[in-house]
Order: C-alpha cells, then sequence, then structure tokens
C-alpha cells in the first residue's frame, strides 16, 4: 500500500451530517475545510446592515450558521471546544479552488444523484491527482455517481458512509466501486478504525448497504409484527430497550430520532429498488404509517411523531405515546409481561436473553415471531450484501447499538435447534443454512487456538476475524481463566501479560471487585509482566456501590464502614504501588471510585468516549477511595515558583467540587484527571485493551520498577482554607449552593489542604488518606448525605438540594 497521510480534509456540504463529519475530524486534528453553497438573496438583517449578495460574510452565512449550530449541539459533536480552531469555513464559489491542497474530499450535499454529480465535476477541476474523494450517500449507487468522471478520480473514489451523530455511532461502511483502486479501501477501513475510531464495514454496492438494509427491515418487521399481535407503542419499546440488549430509544424512540419520513423512504427504496428480495412484503408502509407522514409527523424534526412532548404549567415536561387506533396522544403507559419481569432480574444479557426467547406469554411469542423473521433475512442476504457474516454482525452492533448482533444471537439461541422451530413454523432459511448445519457444524463464531474464527459460507469453512491481536475480547478468551470469583475474573491475554474485569450492575465496586483486584495485583506480581484492568460493560463503572454505603450509614454500622474505606483505598495504593505496571483502559461512564482507580494507575490507556470524573459530591460525600488524597497529591506537583501555590489547589478544588465529568478523554486532560505525556487515548474502543496489554510490555521492558511512595506533598494548610472558605462563601452569597453543600465543600477543603496547619507542610498520602477518610465517614453520618443517597438509588442520578 502507497503511504497515505490526512493532514487536512475538504468537507463539502455543512448540513447536519456535514457540519458533524468536519467536527469529527477536527477532534482527531486533522485541520478542516468545511463548504456550502452560498445563499441567492439577503436576509432582512443583512440588508438593514447594508451587505450585499457578494460580501464574504453573506457568501459564507450557511456554511457559518451550520457550524455555529453544530458547536451549540448537545451532546455535543466536539471532543473540546478548542476543535473548531481546526475548522476553515468557506463557500463553493470562492473556496472550491481551495481542495487542491487537501488530502481527502468528502461530499455531503443533499442525497440526489443530480447534484451530486455536479458538484464532483467541480471537485475534478481543483482536486489534485491521488486525493481521496468520497461520497456520504446512504443509498445512492456509487456506480452512477462515478459516471464521466476520470480514471484517476474513480480509482480513488469510494463511499464512506458515517452514521449520525458520527461521533458517537461508531459504523462507518466503506462501499466502493469496480473501479476503486483496493489499496484505497484498505486505506479507509484502517483510518476509519485507528483514527477515527469507527466499526468499519466493507459493503456491496447494494440498496442501502449493510446496517439500514437489516435495520430497516428489523422496525419494519416490527411495525406489521405490533399488528399482528395487537400490541401498543409502549408496549413495543418495553420489549426492544436495553433489557434485549438494544439501545434506551428502543423502536419508536428510535423512529422518532431518525425522521418517520427518512425511515420510510429507506423503506421504499428497499421494496422499489430490491425486486428479488423474499421479504418485499415486510417494506409494505403500513396505512397508519403513511398516515403520520401525510400529517407531518415526522418525529424530532416536526416537534410530534410517535411521541409528542409537553410543557405543564409548572415547567415540567410530559411525554405523551401516540394511540395508532384512535390517532391521539395519551399519557405513557408502564407494560407488564411476566417474561420481562423475570428476565430483568439477570444481569447477564446472554442468559437474559435466553429467558426472553422461551417466554410463554405475548411477549415471548413476540421474540421468537420477531427473531425467526430477522434470521431468516439475514441468512438470505448473504452473499447478496456480503460475503462475510461477521459484517452484519459489525454494522447491527456499530450502526444500530445492538450488543449482540443477528448470527450472534442465533449462536447464542442454537443455531439448530431455533432453525428447525423456523422450519416447523413455516419460516425458511437460505440454503447454506443447511448446508452449514448439515456439516455438522453448531455455532457460527468459535475460537480456536485463542484466536477468534466466523463461518464462511462461500469456502464452508471457518476463518479469522481480521484484525488479529489488535482486537482483545475478554469474554472470548474464558478458557485462559486464572482466578475468579462471583463478580471477577483474571485472564491470560497472553505474552505474559494478565487482565482483570468484573460485572456487575453498571460495573459498581463493591467489596468482591476490592478482593478481585487485590488478588490480581498479587498473582501479576508473582507471574505476570503486568496487568490490564478493563472490562466489555456498556460502562466502564459507575463508582462504588452507593446502596451497600446508604445501608452502612443508614444502619450506623461505621466500624464496617471504616473498613470499607480503609480497602478501597488500600486497593488503589496497591495498583500504585505494585511491583509491576498496571495500566487500566476505561470507557463510557468512569465515574467516583471507578476514576480513583485510573488516578493510581501507571498508565490510563482511555477509549475516546470516556466520561470520567470524581462527582462523590454530587451524593453529598467526597471522594473516599484515595481521589481527595490524589487531587491534592496533583496539586502540589502543580504549583510552580513563579505563580501562587493556590492557583493549582483551586483548580483541583472546583473540578471536584463541581462534581465535574470530562465530556471526552480529550476534555479529560482539561480537567488533570490524565496527564499529559503518561496517559494516552485510543480513538477505537474495540483496540483499547490491546492498547493497554502493549503498554504494560513496555514498561515492563523498560525496566519497570516500583514507584517510591511521596512523602513530599506540599499542602497549603490555612492559607489553602482561608482562600477556599472565602470562595465557599462567595458560592452561598450567590445562592449557586445550599446551607449542606457548604458543609461537604469545608470538609473537601480540610483534606486538600491537608486540615489545620499554621503553614505549608510537607506530608506523605497516608496522612492525607486518613483524613480523607475521615471526613467520609464523618458525612456518612449526616440526615441530609443519607437523603441523598437514597435519592440517587431511587434514581440512578446526583442530586443537589
Amino acid at each position: 500500500m502507497n503511504k497515505r497521510t490526512i493532514n487536512k480534509v475538504a468537507v463539502l456540504g455543512s448540513g447536519v451530517m456535514g457540519s458533524r463529519i468536519a467536527c469529527l475530524f477536527a477532534g482527531t486534528g486533522v485541520q478542516v475545510l468545511l463548504l456550502d453553497i452560498p445563499p441567492k438573496e439577503l436576509t432582512k438583517g443583512e440588508a438593514s446592515q447594508g451587505l450585499q449578495i457578494t460580501d464574504h460574510a453573506v457568501k459564507n452565512r450557511i456554511v457559518t450558521e451550520a457550524l455555529r449550530t453544530a458547536s451549540k449541539a448537545s451532546p455535543s459533536p466536539l471532543y473540546t471546544p478548542e476543535d473548531l480552531k481546526n475548522i476553515k469555513t468557506g463557500n463553493f464559489e470562492d473556496n472550491m479552488k481551495d481542495i487542491a491542497g487537501v488530502d481527502w474530499v468528502i461530499e455531503v450535499v443533499v442525497e440526489r444523484l443530480d447534484i451530486k454529480k455536479s458538484v464532483f465535476e467541480q471537485v475534478e477541476k481543483y482536486r489534485k491527482p491521488g486525493t481521496l474523494i468520497t461520497s456520504n450517500t446512504s443509498g445512492i449507487p456509487i456506480h452512477l455517481m462515478a459516471e464521466g468522471r476520470s480514471d484517476d478520480f474513480k480509482k480513488h473514489f469510494c463511499i464512506t458512509h458515517f452514521f449520525n451523530p458520527p461521533r458517537y455511532l461508531r459504523l462507518m461502511e466503506i462501499v466502493p466501486s469496480e473501479f476503486t483502486d483496493p489499496d484505497v479501501v484498505d486505506f479507509l477501513m484502517n483510518y476509519g478504525d485507528l483514527f477515527l475510531g469507527k466499526t468499519t464495514v466493507l459493503c456491496k454496492d447494494t440498496p442501502a448497504f449493510i446496517a439500514n438494509r437489516i435495520g430497516v427491515f428489523g422496525l419494519m418487521s416490527i411495525f406489521h409484527l405490533m399488528d399482528k399481535l395487537q400490541l401498543n407503542i409502549d408496549e413495543i419499546d418495553a420489549l426492544t430497550g436495553t433489557v434485549s440488549g438494544r439501545p434506551k430509544s428502543a423502536t419508536f424512540r428510535t423512529a422518532d430520532v431518525v425522521g418517520i419520513d427518512t425511515l420510510v423512504k429507506v423503506a421504499m427504496g428497499v421494496k422499489e429498488n430490491c425486486p428479488q428480495d423474499e421479504a418485499q412484503n415486510i417494506f409494505e408502509i403500513p396505512l397508519w404509517l403513511q398516515k403520520m407522514v401525510d400529517k407531518k409527523w415526522l418525529g424530532d424534526k416536526t416537534g410530534q411523531g410517535f411521541f409528542l412532548k409537553k410543557k405543564l404549567p409548572d415547567g415540567s415536561k410530559e411525554i405523551d405515546t401516540l394511540d395508532l387506533n384512535t390517532f391521539e396522544y395519551k399519557p405513557r403507559s408502564k407494560p407488564k409481561f411476566a417474561t420481562i419481569d423475570m428476565a430483568k432480574t439477570v444481569d447477564n444479557l446472554n442468559e437474559r436473553f435466553k429467558i426472553l426467547f422461551s417466554g410463554k406469554d405475548k411477549a415471548g411469542d413476540f421474540y421468537r415471531q420477531f427473531h425467526y423473521s430477522l434470521f431468516s433475512y439475514v441468512s438470505f442476504r448473504i452473499p447478496e450484501i456480503s460475503d462475510e457474516l461477521f459484517r452484519l454482525d459489525d454494522g447491527m452492533r456499530a450502526g444500530f447499538g445492538w450488543e449482540l448482533g443477528p448470527f450472534e444471537t442465533w449462536d447464542l439461541l442454537g443455531v439448530k435447534k431455533v432453525t428447525e422451530a423456523m422450519e416447523a413454523t413455516g419460516v425458511k432459511v437460505a440454503a447454506w443454512v443447511k448446508d452449514f448445519l448439515q456439516a455438522g457444524n453448531e455455532t457460527f463464531y468459535k475460537m480456536e487456538k485463542g484466536k477468534k474464527l466466523c463461518y464462511a459460507p462461500a469456502s464452508k469453512s471457518y476463518k479469522a476475524l481480521p484484525g488479529g491481536e489488535s482486537f482483545i475480547i475478554l469474554s472470548d478468551l474464558k478458557e485462559n481463566t486464572i482466578w475468579k470469583n462471583a463478580a471477577c475474573n483474571l485472564t491470560d491475554i497472553g505474552d505474559n501479560v494478565a487482565a482483570f474485569s468484573w460485572s456487575s450492575k453498571m460495573n459498581t465496586i463493591g467489596g468482591e471487585v476490592l478482593e478481585g483486584i487485590s488478588k490480581s495485583v498479587s498473582i501479576a506480581e508473582e507471574k505476570y509482566k503486568g496487568l490490564v484492568i478493563a472490562n466489555e460493560g456498556a460502562q466502564f463503572s459507575a463508582g462504588a456501590n452507593v446502596g451497600l454505603i446508604f445501608m452502612l450509614a443508614a444502619e450506623q454500622e461505621f466500624d464496617e464502614l471504616d473498613m470499607a474505606i480503609r480497602s478501597f483505598q488500600n486497593t488503589n495504593m496497591k495498583i500504585r504501588y505494585s511491583s509491576i505496571p498496571v495500566v487500566i483502559a476505561p470507557h463510557g461512564l468512569t465515574l467516583g471510585g471507578g476514576c480513583e482507580m485510573c488516578l493510581h494507575s501507571d498508565k490510563v490507556m482511555a477509549a475516546a468516549e470516556t466520561y470520567i470524573g470524581l462527582v462523590e459530591l454530587g451524593v453529598g460525600l467526597i471522594p473516599g477511595g484515595g481521589g481527595t488524597k490524589e487531587f491534592a497529591l496533583r496539586a502540589s506537583d502543580e504549583m510552580q515558583p513563579q505563580e501562587p501555590e493556590t492557583i493549582p489547589l483551586m483548580n483541583r478544588f472546583m473540578t471536584v467540587g463541581q462534581a465535574k465529568v470530562a465530556t471526552s478523554a480529550f476534555d479529560a486532560y482539561k480537567l488533570g484527571i490524565l496527564r499529559k505525556g503518561f496517559d494516552n487515548v485510543v480513538m477505537n474502543q474495540s483496540r483499547r485493551i490491546a492498547e493497554a496489554k502493549k503498554s504494560v510490555i513496555e514498561l515492563f521492558d523498560d525496566g519497570y520498577v516500583r514507584p517510591k511512595e511521596r512523602t513530599d506533598i506540599k499542602v497549603l494548610g490555612r492559607i489553602g482554607l482561608g482562600m477556599l472558605y472565602t470562595g465557599i462563601h462567595s458560592m452561598f452569597l450567590g445562592n449557586y449552593i445550599t446551607e449542606y453543600d457548604v458543609s461537604i465543600a469545608k470538609k473537601l477543603a480540610y483534606v486538600m489542604c491537608g486540615g489545620d496547619l499554621s503553614e505549608a507542610t510537607l506530608v506523605n498520602e497516608q496522612y492525607l488518606l486518613d483524613l480523607e477518610r475521615e471526613a467520609f465517614l464523618s458525612l456518612c453520618g449526616e440526615k441530609k448525605t443519607l437523603e441523598r443517597l437514597q435519592s440517587v438509588i431511587k434514581t440512578g442520578k446526583p442530586v443537589r438540594n
């Protein structure tokens, strides 16, 4: 492959997708040129200012407003606000010539072939030979877009289909034409993975590609099944949400977000352009769905769809659900199914899904009938839309947020057993599935010599998944278990490196997890080069087990609480001062105790989408697992002779005191949670464990030595307390915090300043840990703290009184 680097990208089209794709690239450090059409006429405001249609500000109005809107969106398309500096705006008339200086041109204009071809014609005039040119189309065939273009254009032309929002949805579909250079395809697959954090899925040039083809089939199938089983919208969303390993938005909330017109357009496109599709009838638009389109009830974009948000007189909001029989909105209901009630008691998705599938009520009927049709459909899509099964699974996990892809789900339930049940009810499967079973195969995926293999129908054999050692999946390495308890697992991940993982609700940290970490460090010190700490849950950790803290505090079991806090502190200090390198690989929510764990590691290898912070003040406590101590230590290290010593202390105090959570791993550097020069960010979450393993080996090979315990932490005593207490009092007078918040903040300040010392003093870590633990215990005895803890247990959210 020719060596190619991407330093500058041009994004043509600044709509919802274009502006957000620009933000994604800018967040990776790439310089972006974002262009759009100039307006055809002045606004009233422009005219009143005496501006002309040819003025620069007017010609750039569309792109400027689009980028401004994107930058204010929530959740943000930017990793940090500073990323905007990497984006330069312009318009097609004045700045198309500037694409001569870019390495990659991405077209993101309206989904019309004639407009796209017109843009490509302009691109051809200025693009330098060899420059990548891709389209973000969601369905226009690439061979039609390539017509009339030069050989060099076609050689470097491909579809790169991002999913909205591009920062958060990890799928990028790559669709080459017959003319696309294979090196270009390889580069895009690799670049999307390494630098954009995407699951790159190679697709054939077929209608709706892979994810939308399967995803929209799934949605349409549910719509028809809903009518058949006489289920309503709230019941369907209860069945198809997180309980079944699907996103919280389930079916109808997803449809509202995507846009009901968009969904209908894709469904109609498949029906019209796939005459050989055996499930064409599924893509028929139900009468009630067409009625919604006719009424312009298209979801979020029009203010109402399957749901309608209402503002009540007291300022609160209420969400009503559409009754498809009367076409009136009614208060949302909370459906009850015995099968779901039973399944909710099981944390493990694989085991929970088996309960759902075998249910004896209407819920069970729904799961079986839906999955029978899904399994049938995906079997017939091989080899039409892909030659490889795993690409369909990758597409649905990364593009639609399914925790298990269709073939993975089929494996889980038993391919032979389910196929027989399908055929008994008249649901057919593709011939290759029958051949697969007749050959004695049992699962589409299997492990062999530590490698994950997937069945390839074309060769009727198993082949290793691409990526190899770049992706370590701990759940696939159960045979390499070294030690385990009820919540934890220590796994040999090869090359003399061990990995500790755990599984609990929201991956909270309790006694069993602390025991597991301590035991794993000891085993690694004795037998391995080092230890990786990571897990494969939806979140790294929501922090300490709040329920346990509340129970002990409510029963005034302060000796037990003291032991629990000591255990947490000691475990984190064992991570810090182990004789082997410990690298932690967080992702998603990494709060409270999860954050404290990271603060004590030799290195953090964080996924870009890591939301990390010390949030304890939101529940009426201070960080008690060494987090307060660590922020005091880092404040000491940041004190400079040329500036007041109180500045780093104040900055650190405010981060903890306001319970700040980083909006990305990059933002965590700004908060001082990640350390520049020590901790790294991994764009692709799926690579973080493998990258953490590499770091362990590098640290070991560089001659890792156990760190020396710190005895030189400078705390400011009364000097710092005076400054912090003044700030706290000002916040109270401004009605930013309550009287109880003042008492919590003062305890935090007391610990971070080293107590009531008459002058600045050097102290050791244990001194600060003791102060931290004492403050934590004293807060646990407060009635207000118990109320906050109880509220968190009930709502799952930190509170401010």
